[in-house]
């Protein structure tokens, strides 16, 4: 004997479940702090609620600007948004922190190192950090990031502070998620800043020698400003700035200096830096789907386009737009 669900139970289920959502959004909008932490949980997870708490969230997004901070390890990137926080709480501001960690080898989860240095969010309310897993991407991000960019975003937050796994220049993800993107070099980094200078530096909206107590800042602000100087199109609209993250130095200015880039952005209308995000996901979505395809290679159309490549006979770009064809 089979029992069956009858469309009357589904229908009540499925009410019982969207008021629920409905519910759930209802207080993250007054920032309750265990509703944001379900939703940012729930999206992060991609849980099987996520689509329709997503698309409930929906009303509510667009207000929060997105500040993006990357840069090489060992510029004191965690540090100098801890200063920010600071700073922002004694201005009254509200604010929000992504910091995506390197993933656990042995969990896939986030090592966490990046939170526990950010001391200033400490027994406050008006200060919310959630660190994520990058999960081997190496952009520096994961998609969950964007998700949780809107729990934050709906909950009201001022600014919404993205730090990024500090891998160097492979880090440009940032770019299609942040509505500025900060760049953080320090003193003594050596190679680390001509990487920087080579790959990160065309996605910077301002430029922070952060450190800047430490022998050799101004040397490296003259390195950037160098750099800059044979960016024709990029240097007369990016600050370099310099700041000390554990005494607070600069950090007012770097403030003001978003402030204005920020400003600059959020007239460009919701819609558009909404889609960049959209866009970016849908990008990492087709990447990854077609990373799986060619490493499962059970087919032998593959094995012939491999067999070219080798041979030198096809490009991995041509291979690559025949798989996609395909």
């Amino acid at each position: 004997m089979t029992s069956e669900t009858s469309p009357a139970t589904a229908q009540s289920t499925g009410d019982a479940a969207s008021n629920a959502t409905l519910a759930l959004v209802a207080r993250v909008t007054v920032r309750e702090r265990r509703a944001v932490s379900e939703a940012v949980t729930e999206l992060e997870r991609l849980s099987p609620r996520a689509p329709a708490l997503l698309q409930a969230l929906q009303p509510h997004l667009g207000h929060a600007l997105v500040a993006g901070f990357t840069g090489p390890p060992g510029a004191g990137k965690s540090t100098l948004v801890n200063a920010v926080i600071r700073e922002l709480r004694a201005a009254g501001k509200t604010v929000a922190v992504i910091a995506v960690d390197p993933s656990s080898p042995i969990s896939g989860g986030a090592i966490l190192g990046d939170r526990i240095r950010m001391t200033a969010a400490l027994d406050d309310d008006g200060v919310f950090v959630r660190s994520l897993a990058s999960r081997g991407y190496l952009g520096g991000l994961s998609p969950a990031a964007v998700r949780v960019i809107d729990a934050f975003d709906a909950a009201g937050f001022d600014l919404i502070l993205l730090e990024t796994v500090g891998t160097g220049q492979n880090e440009i993800d940032v770019a299609e998620v942040a509505d500025v993107r900060v760049v953080i070099s320090a003193p003594g980094l050596g190679d680390d800043v001509q990487a920087m200078k080579s790959g990160l530096l065309e996605i910077a909206d301002i430029l922070v020698v952060n450190k800047g107590d430490r022998p050799g800042a101004e040397q490296t602000m003259q390195q950037l400003i160098g750099a800059l100087s044979i960016r024709a199109t990029i240097s007369s609209r990016v600050p370099v700035l310099k700041t000390t993250a554990t005494s607070g130095d600069g950090v007012d200015r770097l403030l003001a200096a978003i402030d204005t880039v920020g400003g600059q952005v959020m007239a460009q209308g919701t819609q558009a830096r909404r889609r960049r995000r959209a866009r970016y996901l849908i990008a990492r979505a087709a990447a990854d789907l077609v990373a799986a395809r060619v490493r499962k290679g059970d087919n032998g159309r593959l094995d012939e386009l491999s067999d070219r490549v080798l041979a030198g006979t096809l490009t991995p770009d041509e291979a690559a737009n025949t798989v996609l064809k395909d």
